[in-house]
């Protein structure tokens, strides 16, 4: 069965043949009427007229399925006329085909096409081809115009080649001119082998600038929308320079607002190694003047990188110089080498205090002391300069910079005084170096509030100009054993715990034996020694024995709570703690030496508080030099309330001082020297050991307090003189600073005289 392009023909309907008139045998006829006797339109045969055209070929393409029936000789003829008709129109028809297909595609305008003169187009067809379904007739119709045909030479019409590939169906109105345009004409049948057609690489074109066009817009988009901020922002840190704006730092008072030390305006070295081109010719220029080696200068002029990847622009060569070798090194105009304004530490009294004030370092940081100790407050807050630069290193005019000022560090006001701490210096210095002590101390405490009015140490070094490591602090950092002083402790704690009585009398020998330990008395007396006596003769085998009554753990507990064996707090770093046997670890020797201060490890100033607090009825008052803080607007902030407990009452404190006073009053008793004359003196000599290794006359003090009837101070003289004698050192170095705080603080010389004191019994 013939099909339309696939589809199947419908067979013609029988009765819509019309016999042909005989006497209508003109050309008119035949081109009027077709093969069935009625024109398509006057049929309205709508379904005939989708029928596919026909191709008119030669004789010879023919094949014999296709071969025209016999037909009458009349119809034939009429056939013959139509078909030259047909043949006259063919081109005109082919022509407009291809417009109809290169202005829409088949698959979508196929059914809308079909119309009167597509209709007429294909009756012309199929009058041109004889021998399909529609005009068969009887056989001898068929013969007849197959004769007829051959007859006039006429070519054979055929059915056209049909398209093999599939047909698309069509998309929705609303999309069919969106459709059609991307569309190719791959799947419209083509007459001939075309070339490649260039509507088809247009379209391909116009969609990938399309695409192309959507993709850089996305990313344009993106770059100034919603990452926009973030490149900018990563620009300006490439071009930004920073520089810091060193903070003044903080000034160390004394308790009068006299400066121990402040800041100055000087002025800092800093190197851009990138715009140095040699550094080994600008080393050799600036480290006369810095005062640094070559070597380390020309190290920091090498350029280095941070550990983000970027260059290092900014590496302090030197900090803290004055201003005339800052004007001498800005005059060498040296390109990569700033000098910008700073501040140096200044010290007016160089080593005043040195073992307290400390110093800084080149960076402006505490390195030592109560530089150290209060760094956090000293300091403050540096600022900041922020400014764009070219690649050159050359400040951009109109870029960005911002200034971030720097915030000055608050002051420390201490509870020194300036003029106390001077004398005790100088004084102390004078009696060191008169027995050749290796190190030595003082210290003065208000014993009503535990103030640390000074305190001195040797050696000693100009902290304004510190040379390596100085010497540690020997009233804070060195660890002696105390001696004779701690038997004020022992004493005290039998009197507190009611052991002993001041009006008793205890037996003593010239020596005593506690396990291998064999404990000697200097002065050799057997007999009932009072408790003034046991002080003023400094009899260690008294103090034994009222050890003994008081037992290991009680002495323990008042040795803690006089302060001994932790840090006093004082606020100065490193502070020693201390060493105080627990009772657990006594032995037998331990009975014999540590009521008489041997095996316990202390520092002068724990011995000194504990003193203090003999002279304050008991009360124990944190040793401290820190009075207030005073912020840039001036305001000022106490420190804290030290701690304090009570350890004896006042009672007890005031028998204990009252049987000090004989150590300084009787002839025989061992602080003589320490007598000041117009002021009652209670206090105790010592003779101790360092580092644990005991020998005779080695570490030698003396702890007083004055005025004994009602003190306002205590002092304590401590020194270390290997194989020599100090003690009488330690005594008139006491005097003299306790004579000079009487004095300047204007305490009355005592209206009572001492009591006369008795021994022995």
């Amino acid at each position: 069965m013939a099909t339309d392009r696939g589809r199947p023909r419908e067979q013609p309907r029988d009765d819509n043949v019309v016999p042909l008139r005989r006497d209508r045998s003109s050309i008119s006829d035949a081109r009027r009427y077709t093969p069935r006797g009625r024109t398509l339109k006057e049929t309205g045969d709508a379904e005939n007229a989708e029928r596919p055209r026909l191709r008119v070929v030669a004789d010879g393409d023919t094949d014999a399925s296709a071969a025209p029936r016999p037909r009458r000789r009349a119809e034939a003829g009429r056939e013959a006329d139509e078909a030259t008709d047909a043949r006259r129109n063919s081109g005109a028809r082919r022509r407009a085909e291809d417009e109809n297909r290169s202005a829409e595609p088949v698959a979508h305008t196929r059914d809308r096409a079909a119309g009167p003169r597509r209709a007429a187009d294909r009756a012309a067809d199929r009058a041109a081809r004889p021998g399909t379904p529609a005009d068969r007739g009887t056989g001898a119709d068929r013969s007849g115009t197959g004769d007829a045909l051959r007859a006039r030479g006429t070519r054979k019409a055929v059915e056209p080649r049909r398209d093999p590939r599939p047909r698309t169906p069509a998309p929705p109105r609303r999309l069919g001119k969106l459709v059609a345009f991307f569309t190719t004409d791959s799947t419209r049948p083509s007459r001939r082998k075309r070339t490649a057609d260039p509507r088809r690489r247009l379209r391909f074109s116009v969609a990938f600038l399309l695409l192309l066009f959507t993709v850089l817009g996305g990313r344009l988009i993106q770059l100034q929308i919603t990452e926009a901020a973030a490149f900018a922002a990563q620009g300006l840190s490439d071009r930004l320079t920073q520089l810091p704006i060193p903070a003044p730092r903080g000034a160390i008072l004394d308790r009068d607002g006299n400066v121990l030390a402040h800041s100055v305006e000087a002025r800092f070295v800093y190197a851009d190694p990138t715009l140095i081109t040699d550094p080994s010719a600008v080393a050799d220029k600036l480290y006369p003047l810095l005062g640094v080696s070559r070597k380390d200068l020309w190290t920091k002029l090498q350029p280095t990188k941070h550990e983000d990847g970027t260059t290092n622009q900014y590496v302090i060569l030197q900090r803290g110089i004055d201003v005339p070798t800052a004007e001498r090194i800005m005059g060498l105009n040296l390109k990569g080498i700033v000098v910008p304004r700073d501040t140096r530490r200044e010290l007016p009294g160089s080593d005043l205090a040195a073992n307290m004030v400390g110093f800084t370092g080149q960076d402006g940081r505490g390195q030592f002391g109560l530089e150290l100790a209060y760094d956090k407050v000293l300091y403050g807050q540096d600022g900041r300069r922020e400014f764009e630069t070219s690649r050159s290193g050359q400040v951009i005019p109109s870029g960005f910079s911002r200034t971030t000022p720097a915030r000055p560090g608050a002051d420390v006001r201490l509870t020194l005084d300036q003029d106390l701490q001077f004398q005790a210096q100088h004084l102390l210095t004078q009696g060191a170096a008169k027995v050749g002590a290796a190190f030595a101390c003082a210290v003065v405490i208000d014993v009503k509030t535990g103030e640390v009015l000074a305190m001195a140490s040797t050696p000693t070094y100009n902290a304004a100009n510190p040379q390596g490591v100085p010497p540690p602090d020997s009233c804070t950092q060195q660890v002696v054993d105390p001696g004779s002083v701690h038997k004020a402790i022992t004493i005290g704690a039998a009197l507190q715990e009611g052991v002993v009585k001041p009006t008793d009398t205890i037996g003593v020998t010239p020596s005593i034996h506690k396990g291998t330990l064999e404990v000697k008395d200097t002065h050799t007396y057997t007999g009932q020694l009072t408790i003034p006596g046991i002080l003023a003769w400094s009899s260690n085998v008294g103090s034994i024995h009222i050890a003994e009554k008081l037992g290991p753990q009680k002495l323990y507990e008042y040795q803690k709570k006089f302060g001994l064996g932790a840090p006093t707090g004082v606020g100065l770093p490193n502070e020693a703690p201390g060493i105080v046997a627990d009772p657990a670890d006594w032995t037998s020797e331990s009975e014999g030496s540590i009521p008489i201060g041997m095996g316990v490890s202390t520092t002068p100033l724990q011995m000194a508080g504990a003193y203090a607090t003999i002279a304050n009825d008991g009360l124990y008052v944190q040793p401290h030099l820190l009075k207030a803080t005073v912020g840039p607007d001036g305001k000022v902030k106490q420190a804290p309330k030290p701690a304090q407990h009570r350890v004896m009452d006042a009672n007890h404190a005031q028998e204990l001082r009252t049987a000090l006073e004989a150590v300084t009053t009787v002839d025989s008793g061992t602080g003589r020297s320490a007598a000041i004359s117009g002021f009652r003196v209670a206090g105790k000599t010592g003779t101790g050991a360092f580092n644990g290794n005991y020998r005779q006359y080695e570490v030698q003090s003396f702890i007083g307090m004055a005025p004994a009837e009602n003190p306002r101070f205590v002092a304590a003289v401590f020194t270390y003189t290997p194989g020599k004698e100090g003690s009488s050192i330690c005594g008139s170095v006491f005097k003299d600073v306790m004579s000079f705080t009487l004095r300047k603080y204007g305490v009355p010389p005592s209206g009572v005289n001492p009591p006369e004191f008795v021994l022995h019994g």
